[in-house]
């Protein structure tokens, strides 16, 4: 099974030598300043799981112990959530914040993420309530003075589709925000909710399905059906409970920046790298 470790930082030589112990991969070696391999390592069982989260977290290392061998090639959709994951913020919050109420919105998608709470679709319709008649030029105003990129998110996606990969932006949240980043980045589908907006102002609704974990789950295997692929060929990007069934049928599950339930299930979590952390754990 191979371990690969990885910070944002120059690994220390005596943490290389620590980790060679404690995974029992004599074999593992810089590759780089700040990317650690091994051919081979102990099974990834529940002791080993913790003695790598006890040793790496306090150091800022993320870890991943995969089953196989694999090049990026071998997948063929890599598919992403976007608040949180494919962008640093909430978008929910910050239109929010432009009525006063991120505090009270924040508190609710918090809750959601970490699975507090189990409907998110009543999560989702409470929050988009408290925006009516908020004018819809927000919006904008959010994209272009709030919204970035998570870091190393244009690098991941470059060399995704240099791989051959397809991409998928699939969220929760809202379409005005999904269509912009499809068109900026190239992406090749996008699914998300959208809000209903009469005579320039917010209505506090949302149209049409909401885009829960279900509906997220089922992309993913349609977005699989239509170019031809199984969905254990597809990586799945995510950080919060609304992710988790669209990452239970993936092929591999990265876990970004993620709530604590999200970490528990993912094939990989990034706690610390940024989105390109991926092609680290791909052979040449």
């Amino acid at each position: 099974m191979p371990l690969i470790v990885q910070s944002l930082q120059p690994i220390a030589s005596q943490d290389i030598d620590a980790l060679r112990a404690l995974a029992d991969a004599p074999g593992l070696s810089l590759r780089g300043d700040t990317v650690a391999t091994a051919e081979a390592c102990a099974p990834l069982d529940d002791r080993l799981r913790d003695a790598l989260e006890t040793f790496c977290e306090p150091r800022r290392l993320d870890w991943a112990v995969l089953p196989t061998h694999r090049t990026l090639s071998d997948f063929r959709l890599v598919a992403m959530d976007m608040d949180s994951t494919l962008i640093t913020i909430e978008c929910i919050d910050e239109i929010a914040d432009f009525c006063g109420l991120k505090a009270e919105v924040s508190a609710i998608t918090e809750a959601a993420m970490r699975g507090e709470i189990t409907d998110f679709n009543e999560s989702l319709r409470r929050r988009v309530a408290l925006l009516k008649g908020l004018d819809a030029s927000v919006l904008d105003r959010v994209y272009e003075e709030r919204l970035r990129l998570s870091p190393g998110a244009e690098r991941m996606l470059e060399a995704a589709r240099a791989a051959g990969l397809r991409t998928l932006l699939v969220s929760g949240g809202f379409v005005h925000f999904t269509e912009k980043l499809k068109a900026r980045l190239g992406l090749d589908y996008a699914r998300a909710n959208t809000l209903e907006i009469v005579d320039g102002k917010l209505t506090g609704r949302v149209e049409g399905e909401i885009v829960n974990a279900e509906v997220k789950a089922r992309t993913v295997r349609e977005t699989c059906e239509a170019i031809g692929a199984d969905p254990r060929q597809a990586i799945v990007m995510g950080d919060g409970s609304n992710d988790l069934k669209m990452m239970a049928i993936a092929g591999l599950s990265v876990a970004f920046r993620a709530k604590p339930v999200v970490r528990a299930q993912a094939s990989v979590a990034f706690n610390h790298v940024g989105l390109d952390g991926l092609l680290n754990l791909f052979a040449a």
